[in-house]
């Protein structure tokens, strides 16, 4: 029988490709981890790892034996789970990594929702991007990432996630009120922007949705802060496009106007497919979702007063 805890150190080794970065991860030495994964290597008769440079790497039979791994431990992540359901005990700790924005408009009622609730459930969040978040769900150092896709950039299927909607977020024009009335992007042409920096989805998106519309966006500023960007947006400098969930109805001195073809940010909670049915996991995505459904129906009631007064 080969012994759990090397095969998880091999698997470690392929998700993270140091043997420091595994000792750090699981609290071991570099040392310990190596003298470790040679003893599996002795176990299974045959070369696991190889020279590559001043680390190493793995062989095809190593990769082979992780795949293996994958599914011992995934299948041992899957019956926690149900003997955690059979109880209907929602405790312990849940880490989450999740964006600004969520964790700005969402956050905080959706604690309030598991804190009543679930009392003895614990929460722990990070903000992260979700090219962080989503691997560390991966490499079990979260166990739940938010994540964030835009119009025609679907995430790449994952066997090893879970991915369930969270909320449909509407993108939203929002430009200066001392600019006047404008109500249409394309008013915006010869107007500077501020989007988020170079190399991101929603940059991408943002100035491809402009192209669309028959104009090349003046961006002059990129912050990946929305808070900053509607900032900018209400002191005149800058129009933007902003999701619902930034706040923008309810800012002073800016105007939001919908978008063409009406465009969502599609927010999901993901996880590994071993916890889908653990009870801390349920409760997390039934609370942020009903979080979701609150920040909604007070966004409509903020932007209703804005247009009365």
């Amino acid at each position: 029988m080969l012994d759990l805890r090397r095969l998880r150190l091999l698997r470690e080794l392929s998700r993270r490709g140091t043997l420091a970065k595994v000792a750090q991860s699981l609290s071991y030495s570099p040392s310990a981890v190596s003298q470790q994964l040679s003893k599996l290597q002795e176990e299974v008769g045959v070369t696991l790892l190889e020279p590559d440079g001043r680390g190493v790497a793995l062989t095809p039979e190593a990769r082979l034996l992780v795949r293996h791994t994958d599914a011992v431990f995934a299948r041992l992540e899957q019956a926690e789970s149900e003997l955690a359901a059979a109880g209907n005990h929602v405790t312990g700790t849940l880490r989450v990594g999740t964006f600004q924005s969520v964790a700005h408009a969402l956050l905080p009622d959706a604690l309030d929702i598991l804190a009543q609730r679930h009392p003895r459930l614990r929460v722990e969040a990070w903000v992260l991007e979700p090219a962080e978040s989503v691997p560390a769900v991966i490499t079990e150092d979260l166990d739940v990432a938010v994540d964030e896709e835009y119009p025609n950039r679907a995430a790449a299927p994952d066997e090893q996630l879970d991915r369930q909607l969270a909320l449909d977020d509407p993108l939203q024009l929002v430009v200066p009120a001392a600019w006047g009335p404008a109500t249409v992007l394309e008013d915006m042409a010869e107007r500077p922007w501020v989007f988020e920096p170079r190399g991101t989805m929603a940059h991408a998106w943002s100035v491809a949705f402009c192209r669309d519309a028959g104009f090349e966006p003046d961006v002059r500023f990129a912050f990946n802060d929305l808070v900053l960007r509607l900032r900018f947006a209400s002191t005149g400098h800058a129009a933007t496009i902003l999701p619902a969930l930034a706040g923008a109805a309810a800012a002073p001195d800016v105007l939001v106007r919908p978008l063409p073809r009406s465009p969502v940010r599609r927010i999901s909670t993901v996880v590994r497919r071993g916890r889908v049915i653990h009870p801390a996991i349920g409760a997390f995505r039934t609370a942020l979702r009903e979080s979701a459904d609150r920040f909604a129906q007070n966004t409509g009631r903020q932007s209703a007063a804005k247009v009365a007064r």
